[in-house]
């Protein structure tokens, strides 16, 4: 995000809202806060306002991208992963990925929102502070190109991943507190709290390729690091001795939510993978400890010696736990072996639309 860059405005914004997502508000944040600021820039835009899952992912899919000179998101970090993913499905992929693409916070998440926000350089916000910072960078056509993670599931089956792969404590949390989700950004306190009352061990196996290993910013979509599922993983690879977690957590923003600033080092387009784990022995009080300090992203600072974070280029995870769940940008996938490696600055669309 360069606020020296030259803008021409844009001319035909077509703005995705999902009515249901966070507290079912997205609708009437949209009409009280981004329409008059819309129209107030010239910004002409057209509403589409999904009906079912997977809406998102059809409309794009099928759109004719002539027509549009930029896709925004008006939800949580689901619709846009249904965007994204749409995109990748037309055969037209290369060109349709460039795209630009916006996030307008309407979710109970908002991870991206948080992460773009916090890449700008402006000080922290939340709610509808956060939502009319996001609100500013659509109508100044501020666009920066952003990281995509290709992520493998046993069924063969590869999605494309904006934000985070997780496993354990993380992923839980955010699954089951789906049934707090009219209460908004809280509902993931909520849930964390009640996940810590009964913590879990999950047994698995984790390998990671670590970032030395790699130079060079690869544009084609050939998953060149990642050995077939079936197969061990190459020796330049460093396969983690622990097979006890609490958690895994691969993140390739900032922000994980609008008050959990994750990975304070991150930024769009760096081309990594920041990968965290905690090893199963910690306390329930460390661990409320970690997710407390990071809010502030002070999480690397507490000293815990359950805590691993390391920086890579792909990963391997194979759950060895019968029971558990895996999330792909904050959505459950099939629960089975999976693996991930980043394409640096795969969505880079031009510096100004």
């Amino acid at each position: 995000i360069d606020p020296t860059l030259g803008v021409r405005r844009p001319c035909r914004v077509m703005i995705l809202v999902n009515p249901h997502s966070g507290r079912g508000q997205a609708l009437h944040l949209f009409t009280g806060h981004m329409q008059g600021m819309l129209t107030e820039a010239a910004v002409p835009y057209t509403l589409v306002i999904t009906e079912h899952q997977n809406h998102a992912r059809e409309v794009v899919r099928k759109a004719d991208l002539s027509q549009w000179d930029a896709l925004v998101i008006m939800s949580g970090d689901g619709l846009l992963f249904e965007v994204i993913n749409g995109l990748m499905e037309r055969e037209d992929w290369r060109e349709a990925i460039q795209t630009p693409l916006g996030i307008l916070p309407g979710g109970s998440g908002n991870a991206l929102a948080a992460s773009v926000h916090h890449y700008s350089q402006s000080p922290p916000a939340w709610n509808e502070e956060l939502l009319l910072s996001c609100g500013f960078m659509l109508c100044k056509g501020l666009v920066g190109s952003l990281d995509l993670v290709s992520v493998h599931l046993a069924s063969r089956q590869r999605l494309f991943s904006f934000l985070s792969l997780a496993w354990g404590f993380v992923a839980d949390v955010d699954i089951e507190s789906e049934k707090y989700r009219h209460v908004g950004a809280i509902r993931f306190l909520m849930g964390t709290l009640v996940r810590l009352a009964s913590l879990r061990v999950y047994q698995g196996k984790l390998a990671y390729l670590p970032v030395k290993e790699v130079d060079g910013k690869a544009r084609v979509l050939v998953d060149s690091l990642l050995p077939d599922l079936d197969q061990p993983v190459p020796e330049s690879w460093t396969v983690v001795r622990e097979e006890d977690f609490v958690l895994v957590l691969a993140i390739y923003q900032s922000h994980l939510a609008e008050d959990l600033w994750t990975a304070p080092g991150a930024m769009a387009d760096d081309g990594l993978i920041h990968l965290f784990y905690v090893t199963a022995g910690i306390s329930r009080p460390a661990l409320l400890r970690l997710f407390l300090a990071m809010e502030k992203g002070a999480h690397m600072a507490c000293g815990c010696p359950h805590l691993v974070y390391e920086k890579v280029k792909a990963l391997r995870l194979e759950p060895v736990s019968p029971q558990g769940m895996i999330t792909v940008d904050g959505e459950m996938v099939e629960y089975g072996p999976v693996q991930a490696q980043i394409h640096p600055g795969l969505h880079h669309p031009p510096t100004a639309w």
